[in-house]
């Protein structure tokens, strides 16, 4: 079957049986009123790398796959990323059409018919080389799930290999009910940590709720947990040196003096509190947290969670590196996007998948 080549890189079959032959086998192309089809760039390329068209350029000549694709590189200097998870989908068995903006794919369920099936899946196609915008993830994240659609990242590594992701906006919560202590009791800051000595409080805060660890009759308290209990009211803080009270605010400078991303972690680690889940650090795996649904005498950590300022931007091995430790201890990764103390904490999920 043979097609004619145009200039922005497309293939037309003006023929109606070898339109309707190629359109067939696959749902390639898009059908017009005339009774040809055409193929955009991705379609043209893939047929004639499979050998399953033949392309003619002016004057009958035959056009090359090379030369093709040149074409359609000419025209979009991202394409070659792309085709390359185009064409993987392909080969899984799945119809694969342009996507809306500003993703670059929709995709079917396997079996799915173009026109009577709705697309499942959102895939944007990324380079290793581009960076994390985490901004822009879960932009993509909201508008796939008020389209009703699962987005997947593609990822393509410098050895054309692809990774793929599925991204979500889930909403963690936990089984973990708060019982605040009938009294405020004391907490004593030394450099980054802070000990609670009342015996009472001990048992409350550190069996019942789960903050902080035992160590002897004593209660060690991270100063992100010292900064939330001491919000809530039922911490008082003092210096372990001088005695006198150490107010929230100058507690919170100490703090980012240790940790330049303290306001962030805070901020993330009071929303999952108020979500009723418990949060203890994550440092044993390379995370800010990991976050318990009901007490960890009692379970498991379900997700390991990093705070990150909404405008945060990495290279994609890191987040390749964090999902590949969470999925191997069997959790599920989040990060909470923090724009500000006023702004909700936005979590985005990101899970290795194979489609």
């Amino acid at each position: 079957m043979t097609g004619e080549l145009a200039g922005d890189g497309s293939v037309r079959f003006p023929d109606r049986d070898e339109a309707n032959a190629v359109y067939a086998k696959g749902f390639f192309g898009t059908l017009e009123p005339d009774g040809s089809l055409r193929l955009d760039r991705y379609e043209s390329v893939y047929l004639a790398e499979m050998g399953r068209i033949e392309v003619r350029g002016p004057g009958g000549r035959a056009v090359t796959w090379s030369t093709i694709f040149r074409r359609a590189v000419r025209g979009d200097r991202g394409f070659p990323v792309r085709y390359l998870v185009y064409r993987d989908l392909r080969q899984r068995g799945y119809i694969v059409r342009e996507g809306p903006p500003p993703v670059a794919f929709a995709v079917l369920p396997r079996g799915g018919i173009l026109h009577k099936t709705p697309s499942r899946y959102w895939v944007e196609a990324l380079s290793e080389r581009v960076p994390f915008d985490l901004a822009r993830v879960v932009e993509l994240a909201e508008r796939s799930q008020a389209a009703r659609r699962i987005l997947w990242l593609g990822l393509v590594d410098e050895e054309s290999d692809l990774t793929y992701y599925r991204i979500r906006r889930p909403a963690p919560t936990g089984a973990v009910v708060p019982r605040p202590l009938d009294a405020p009791t004391e907490g004593w800051v030394s450099h980054d940590r802070v000990t609670v000595l009342d015996p009472a409080a001990v048992e409350g805060l550190g069996k019942g709720l789960a903050y902080g660890s035992r160590v002897g009759a004593r209660l060690e308290l991270s100063l992100i947990e010292a900064a939330y209990l001491g919000a809530s009211g039922q911490l008082r803080l003092r210096d372990t040196s001088t005695g006198r009270p150490v107010p929230p605010e100058q507690l919170a400078r100490r703090a980012r003096k240790l940790d330049p991303r303290f306001t962030e972690r805070l901020a993330a680690y009071r929303d999952l509190r108020e979500r009723r889940l418990v949060v203890k650090t994550g440092f044993k795996y390379g995370a800010h947290f990991r976050a318990y649904p009901r007490n960890p005498e009692n379970a498991h950590a379900r997700y390991l969670v990093h705070a990150l300022p909404a405008a945060h931007r990495s290279s994609w091995p890191e987040v390749a590196g964090s999902v590949r430790v969470a999925q191997g201890v069997r959790k599920e990764l989040l990060v909470a996007s923090i724009a500000g103390d006023s702004s909700p904490v936005r979590f985005l999920s990101l899970e290795r998948i194979r489609p």
